[in-house]
């Protein structure tokens, strides 16, 4: 018998996933052009030129031992030092190789981080929509998830809700912008009256509450929106980056967290970090991929794919009369359902249209759709989004 966490977290799979293999099977009846899967957030955007040359490079000129050999589990030294050149360069930050540890993606940081920091039931806030996952990495971790209400049409966090979620027992709080779900990004003002309200709230604990900062949409922002690097507001601050969707990697599972000097008791966090990383099985960053990414720091993948798909499906969306706030940053559009979710999703999908529903997010009465396509998918599932309208909208 499996334990009865795994039940529970059965029992709440992705939704996401879920809807990613039922296109699967749609498109071997309709054929895989005549449906339209906005479902997973895979990016549809190849990899840069640079990425593949490095791969090669790598391999044709690193010896076996360090190519293939274990490592420090917080990864090369020279990986990590490169990086926080680069994070210093872009964000006047003054981060050495110490406060780097290579992880295998943002996910497994986030794990590698909750490990490290939460005792049984210790509190972490989050604030909705986000992306679902965090509740069962909280789960993996023995703490307890509490969520912040999602605050539309702005969804910028409810500050006043947020302080009130504040208990002394919160270990940590889990942020993520550009947002998954509502492509949002958090603004500067937010972000320092939050950072505000939780320097108060740890003073008043007598400990610190640590601000998880998950940040693999940073490179993709439009219109010529700032991403607000974090550590610079709240010293408790800990980044975990992704290159997934920065390099379209996220087969590859690589990427690092940030842990600044100042945070509370910086010497035992990061070594327990460390420890993390090999007690949960991932013992380092696949060493492949560390070497790789040290070469392509100034790279980026062409979001302008994004940000024309972005502005196409908005544009035609509202004008079809659905409801839904202009995304800053990331490749997803939140869209407020004009019936119950649940029917909503499935006139969709009876439609060819795969989209996922708010509840996967905690934000129920909205569905989430996944940008990251061919331009051409955009353009063709426009008639049947004019359809769908026609049917929710009594129009």
């Amino acid at each position: 018998m499996i334990a009865d966490r795994m039940k529970v977290m059965l029992g709440a799979s992705s939704a996401i996933r879920a809807m990613f293999e039922e296109g699967k099977k749609i498109a071997k009846i309709y054929g895989k052009e005549n449906v339209y899967d906005f479902s997973l957030g895979n990016p549809s955007v190849p990899a840069p030129q640079k990425v593949k040359e490095s791969f090669i490079d790598v391999i044709e000129h690193t010896d076996d031992i360090t190519l293939h050999g274990y490592m420090n589990n917080s990864g090369f030294e020279s990986v990590r030092e490169s990086i926080a050149e680069s994070i210093n360069k872009k964000f006047g930050t003054a981060f050495s190789c110490k406060n780097i540890v290579m992880t295998v993606g943002a996910a497994g940081g986030l794990n590698v981080v909750l490990r490290a920091i939460l005792n049984p039931d210790d509190e972490v806030i989050m604030i909705a929509p986000f992306f679902g996952e965090y509740l069962n990495y909280v789960a993996n971790s023995f703490g307890k998830s509490v969520i912040v209400p999602p605050n539309p049409p702005t969804f910028q966090p409810d500050l006043e809700a947020f302080e009130k979620a504040l208990t002394n027992r919160t270990k940590a709080v889990i942020i993520n912008t550009p947002n998954n779900p509502t492509g949002v990004v958090y603004s500067e003002e937010t972000l320092k009256k939050l950072s505000e309200i939780l320097d108060k709230k740890s003073k008043e604990n007598k400990q610190a509450i640590y601000l998880i900062s998950d940040e693999p949409y940073r490179e993709l922002a439009y219109d010529g929106v700032e991403v607000p690097y974090v550590t610079k507001y709240y010293a408790n601050t800990i980044v975990g980056y992704s290159y997934s969707k920065s390099l379209s990697l996220p087969g590859e599972r690589i990427g690092y967290l940030v842990i600044p000097d100042e945070a509370e008791d910086f010497e035992n966090l990061a070594s327990a970090c460390n420890v993390a990383t090999r007690i949960l099985g991932f013992v380092n960053a696949p060493s492949l991929q560390q070497l790789v990414i040290q070469k392509c720091l100034d790279e980026t993948s062409d979001i302008s794919v994004y940000d024309k798909n972005r502005e196409l499906l908005y544009n035609s969306l509202t004008e079809y009369g659905f409801e839904c706030i202009k995304p800053q940053g990331a490749f997803y559009l939140f869209v407020k359902c004009p019936i119950d979710e649940t029917q909503f999703v499935e006139k969709a999908k009876q439609l060819r249209l795969l989209l996922v529903g708010g509840k996967s997010f905690a934000c129920e009465g909205y569905v989430r759709l996944a940008y990251c396509v061919s331009y051409d998918t955009v353009v063709n599932s426009l008639p049947q989004f004019k359809q769908l309208a026609k049917e929710t909208l009594n129009k």
